[in-house]
């Protein structure tokens, strides 16, 4: 069962087996968030890029979930609840 993503405090963790998604475009390029359930590395050669960082507001007391411009995408007092919001937001 998915829990949705939005930027609220306190929502509760479930924990679910981690699903990647995949994109294959025309050209054959594979894009997707990382994870180690895949052995990549057999796909090609990898080109990683980060999609985001979580970083603790020590002013808010929220860790948040930041793209690569630096909007605020997602906080939460759990880190553990950002990394799960990045991995359902981005295997959408």
């Amino acid at each position: 069962m998915r829990q949705p993503c939005s930027p609220t405090r306190n929502q509760p963790l479930t924990a679910t087996p981690m699903n990647a998604t995949l994109t294959i475009d025309q050209q054959g390029t594979i894009t997707g968030l990382y994870t180690e359930l895949i052995e990549l590395h057999q796909l090609g050669r990898l080109e990683i890029t980060r999609a985001t960082t979580i970083e603790f507001n020590g002013s808010t007391q929220q860790w948040e979930v930041k793209d690569a411009a630096g909007v605020i995408l997602f906080t939460n007092p759990s880190r553990s609840r950002c990394l799960a919001w990045e991995v359902e937001h981005f295997n959408r």
